[in-house]
């Protein structure tokens, strides 16, 4: 319980210093001038082998959920920013700067450097600590990330310089979801169709203009995409009585620890992005609140669930289109207050069982 109520404060605190700096805002309001500039695509399509595992390989976006870093979130915001600019099968090609306005450093919000010692934020011009040095350095922190996921699995490639070897960050290539590939010639990032098979998967567009690839955790991103392909792919059984995923299928299909997954459902659910499978019409307005399902549905699906049979989720979008900084702030606000008087509690219980 001390871990959780610990790992909430810390989300929590770098949370509340992205909101006094609006960097989810500005990360947001840059993407959003990239969309409305673009080809202003309602959805992003994902290629399948981005989430689930093949011919015994991890699949990349469980290798992508790290405790550090943006890689996963820089690869997603990589497929949006094509996707806004490129028509389907046209090659990726990068002519974005890493730095300056409406560059790739201008996509993502960070909190800063934090001092554990004086808990305080830091910012020195000379050590590099500055919000533009530190984006700079998760980015090129995320393409060494991507390309280090084997020769053939790099979903990026940094070139060298003839002269010294130093890595050109800024002239980084694009791989496909499925990996750099085994040939000579990578398999470089083209836009792929949407499909109604299981061969892609979409997210709306709000997931990125909205601010919600910006705060959600990468063990929640995943949770998320792998829940969204199920529902996608079994649509009228999504629709009726929910997806879910047995724990073989969990580990061995998608990679997913068992606590990540719970833990990745028990967010989403309390921000309205998931539910408990349940009777009303999808495009119901979701509730909101720290618990939005808390009522019959949520009862009998705690009540009857056995041991063996996972619970039956539902993908609810309704909430995307709500502002995602205001939307975990308030629950992680909430949640601590939770924990806080839940750790008073044992405090005072322990105290006045040895008086």
């Amino acid at each position: 319980m001390a871990d959780t109520r610990d790992a909430n404060a810390r989300r929590l605190r770098r949370l509340t210093e992205m909101g006094k700096a609006k960097a989810v805002d500005r990360a947001s309001r840059a993407l959003r001038d990239v969309w409305e500039a673009g080809r202003k695509p309602s959805e992003i399509v994902l290629r399948v082998e981005l989430i689930q595992r093949l011919d015994g390989e991890r699949a990349p976006l469980v290798r992508l959920v790290l405790p550090r870093g943006i890689a996963l979130r820089f690869y997603l915001v990589t497929l949006f920013e094509a996707q806004c600019r490129l028509g389907v099968n046209e090659p990726w090609v990068n002519d974005r700067p890493l730095t300056g306005v409406g560059s790739w450093s201008d996509f993502f919000a960070i909190d800063g450097a934090y001092d554990s010692d004086s808990k305080t934020y830091m910012l020195d011009t000379k050590q590099g600590r500055t919000s533009a040095d530190l984006r700079l350095r998760q980015v090129k922190s995320a393409l060494d990330t991507l390309e280090k996921l084997g020769p053939e699995h790099a979903l990026a490639v940094v070139p060298k310089a003839k002269n010294g070897g130093r890595r050109q960050y800024g002239q980084f290539s694009l791989m496909k979801e499925t990996g750099r590939g085994g040939h000579l010639t990578p398999d470089t990032y083209t836009v792929p169709e949407a499909h109604w098979s299981a061969r892609t998967i979409s997210i709306p567009a709000d997931f990125f203009l909205m601010g919600w690839v910006q705060v959600l955790n990468p063990s929640e991103v995943a949770t998320w995409l792998t829940l969204r392909a199920l529902s996608q792919w079994a649509r009228d059984q999504h629709a009726d009585t929910g997806v879910y995923l047995y724990g073989k299928a969990r580990k061995e299909d998608f990679g997913l620890r068992r606590d990540a997954w719970e833990d990745g459902c028990n967010v989403l659910r309390s921000l309205g992005l998931l539910r408990h499978a349940r009777s009303s019409p999808l495009d119901a307005t979701p509730r909101k609140g720290l618990f939005p399902d808390l009522d019959v549905w949520d009862y009998f699906a705690r009540a009857t669930r056995e041991r063996y049979e996972p619970y039956r989720w539902q993908v609810i979008d309704q909430r995307l289109g709500e502002d995602a900084m205001k939307t975990l702030l308030k629950e992680l606000t909430l949640r601590q207050q939770q924990l806080d008087r839940a750790a008073e509690h044992r405090a005072q219980k322990k105290n006045s069982s040895t008086a």
